[in-house]
């Protein structure tokens, strides 16, 4: 191939017109399941050009044997366990790799069995309604002729992965291989606008961590575990890309394609490096907003202590003249009692005494108060 081509002519391509669109789909689990067949597209190409659409299967497989000289790309989603035997038993799959195409949940991995490789890749795409990240599955079954797609989840977007690769037939002519790669360029692309997504919900949160937001722990805490997804996504990439890297020689990978790879492998990279700057930042501003809640707290208890001792303060004034005010109250009660046999009632000093004990009283209690600082 001429190195004159443009260099990754195929990729970031602007998206297609509306009218060459697929269709959007329903996205609750029920209506795909109910309006949507498993196998999404089925194409057969030759040198690079497409030569047939078959709408099933078993014409996938007829065409294909007609065609020795051609390639097949079959795209799946959520396929049932019958379609996934009936392309093991015709591409001769390993029973391992259709198992885990069945269950996903796996982790990202490259597995070579025999003549077929076998990748798990983890796409993610931004949800800017809900903002949070959105994490798919796609496996991928590479073989001499055939490609097979079976995708978990909404992303990625390979109809545009194949409208791309039809428009460059040069490219496609290379066979599954180049297929592959451009499926890993376009999962690893998708990660752009959830780097971009992720910064914006970081900036923000610092925002409202600074800004006292009670909710703010909360955000924190699920965009963390997100980023563990995202983590989880990205760092087994880099060693299956490295992987790939190391098998150029071997296996005769075409130049062109070895700089794609290359391109996505720093990528891949720079992604990660940027997942676990988010993971630490997270981390970070966790322990910030942890601190700046217990400040908070510390402040609002000393406030509290401290209204509290104010109205301990003014409880013992008010106590301290009550108990001054109750002195002569108690004696001015007896001495208005009305009984016949009270000794100091027809007494001629009888009235100055009450006085007197009533100021003494009241003296000597506002004299003890006063060096206890209560008043």
């Amino acid at each position: 191939m001429s190195d004159r081509r443009p260099r990754a002519a195929w990729r970031r391509q602007p998206e297609p017109p509306a009218a060459q669109r697929p269709e959007p789909q329903p996205s609750g689990p029920a209506s795909e399941a109910a309006d949507r067949p498993s196998v999404v597209q089925a194409t057969l190409y030759r040198d690079g050009r497409k030569v047939a659409s078959p709408a099933t299967l078993a014409d996938t497989f007829r065409q294909l044997r007609e065609h020795p000289d051609g390639m097949a790309w079959i795209g799946l989603h959520r396929p049932t366990e019958s379609e996934l035997h009936s392309l093991a038993g015709e591409f001769d799959l390993h029973e391992l790799a259709v198992e885990d195409a069945l269950e996903a949940h796996q982790r990202p991995k490259l597995e070579r069995y025999g003549d077929t490789l076998f990748v798990v890749l983890r796409a993610a795409r931004y949800l800017d309604a809900q903002e949070e990240v959105d994490f798919g599955e796609l496996h991928i079954f590479v073989g001499r002729d055939f490609v097979i797609t079976v995708r978990h989840g909404a992303a990625p977007d390979l109809s545009a992965v194949r409208l791309r690769m039809e428009e460059d037939p040069d490219l496609l002519a290379l066979g599954p291989e180049a297929v592959l790669y451009a499926i890993l360029d376009a999962v690893v692309d998708g990660y752009a606008p959830v780097v971009s997504g992720v910064q914006n919900d970081i900036d923000e949160i610092e925002t409202e961590v600074f800004g006292g937001d009670p909710a703010v722990s909360r955000r924190i805490y699920e965009l963390s575990r997100e980023m563990v997804e995202f983590q989880r996504a990205t760092r087994p990439l880099v060693g299956m890309l490295h992987g790939l890297m190391a098998g150029f020689a071997k296996y005769g990978t075409d130049e062109e394609l070895q700089r794609y790879l290359r391109d996505v492998a720093d990528h891949v990279t720079h992604t990660s490096e940027r997942v676990d700057g988010f993971r630490q930042a997270l981390t970070e501003i966790l322990t910030v907003n942890a601190t700046l809640v217990t400040q908070q707290q510390n402040a609002e208890m000393r406030a509290l202590a401290e209204a509290g001792f104010e109205q301990n303060e003014e409880i013992k004034k008010i106590s301290s003249w009550a108990a001054i005010l109750f002195a002569p109250t108690l004696v001015g009660t007896i001495y208005g009692m009305n009984f016949d046999n009270m000794p100091e009632l027809h007494w001629a000093g009888g009235y100055p005494f009450a006085v007197v004990l009533m100021a003494v009283v009241c003296t000597s209690l506002y004299v003890v108060f006063k060096r206890k600082d209560w008043l």
